[in-house]
């Protein structure tokens, strides 16, 4: 049935309406966080990533996660304070940014990833679309080694504190990497001394339903594990695997995990809707390619 000219006038107008906004909108933008040792603004390392970021996707807005007052604070921060004052930190930087009102795309490198993984568990306002993980520590560490910070001193303190009780109340009060230590053989030690990842994991007896809810309303999450790490141990962590409980030698997959099967946090929900995407690139810690970047993370999940 043919409509009449002011309906087909309106219905026409409509469309270019729909077709402008779509070809004007801007592009969604993106987050990152960086790992232990660097920096917010570290031109080999994040500020390349925001370049090539910026190369396939003009105009978008990137806001590079910095904790303290200059680059110095930043690094600092990565080894010594408390992480959950730092993704609420995070989480009002956040809120407070014009730019992200729209939600945004997320990409951590190494620690940055769960640090940016909590902030879609407690936060998430504005949302994030996309969480994309590369070499996080998903289910923490049980070592320290090859430590790559600019700072040697301050690697030196890490390793020194780990040793003397990664559980004490002033190594969790002072030191970043034991706030995501997880001993295999101390599993109840680790659930109610370690102040950080026992909590985003939902590992406690009491289930947080908004961590999980966050989690599920993710449109992607990508997590990247690097095959010949040296750097996190274990390994399978980046994948959210992680030793057998009661040793350190056997590594379980994620979904042979209670977390996984009980579904704490929505990992079974999201692999089950085809949103949980397990990605490997052969080499050591963060080492990829530019090439592999922009195929595997930019073009599928930030274009």
């Amino acid at each position: 049935m043919a409509c009449s000219e002011n309906v087909c006038r309106v219905v026409f107008v409509t469309l270019l309406f729909a077709l402008w906004s779509v070809g004007s909108s801007s592009p969604t933008p993106v987050v990152l966080w960086h790992g232990m040792g660097d920096t917010c603004c570290n031109p080999e390392s994040i500020g390349y990533i925001e370049s090539i970021i910026k190369a396939q996707i003009p105009d978008v807005y990137i806001y590079s996660v910095m904790l303290g007052s200059d680059e110095n604070e930043d690094q600092e921060d990565g080894f010594i304070g408390k992480v959950n004052d730092q993704v609420q930190y995070v989480c009002n930087q956040i809120a407070a940014n014009p730019n992200l009102t729209g939600g945004f795309n997320a990409v951590g490198f190494s620690q940055g990833s769960q640090f940016l993984r909590a902030y879609v568990e407690r936060c998430n306002s504005p949302p994030v679309r996309n969480l994309i993980s590369i070499g996080g520590q998903h289910q923490g560490v049980y070592g320290l080694p090859n430590c790559l910070a600019i700072n040697s001193t301050l690697c030196e303190y890490v390793r020194e504190l780990l040793d003397l009780g990664a559980y004490l109340y002033f190594v969790q009060d002072t030191i970043v990497q034991a706030q995501y230590w997880h001993d295999p053989t101390d599993e109840s030690g680790y659930i109610k001394d370690c102040i950080f990842l026992p909590d985003i994991n939902n590992a406690g007896p009491t289930k947080n339903q908004t961590y999980k809810a966050n989690m599920i309303s993710l449109q992607n999450f990508v997590m990247v594990k690097f095959t010949e790490d040296t750097m996190v141990q274990p390994k399978e962590s980046e994948w959210f695997g992680f030793y057998s409980p009661g040793q350190d030698k056997k590594t379980i997959p994620l979904q042979d995990t209670d977390l996984y099967i009980q579904d704490w946090l929505g990992l079974k929900k999201l692999n089950d809707t085809n949103r949980l995407h397990f990605l490997s690139v052969v080499g050591e810690h963060l080492q990829f390619t530019k090439e592999w970047f922009i195929q595997q993370i930019v073009t599928p999940y930030l274009i």
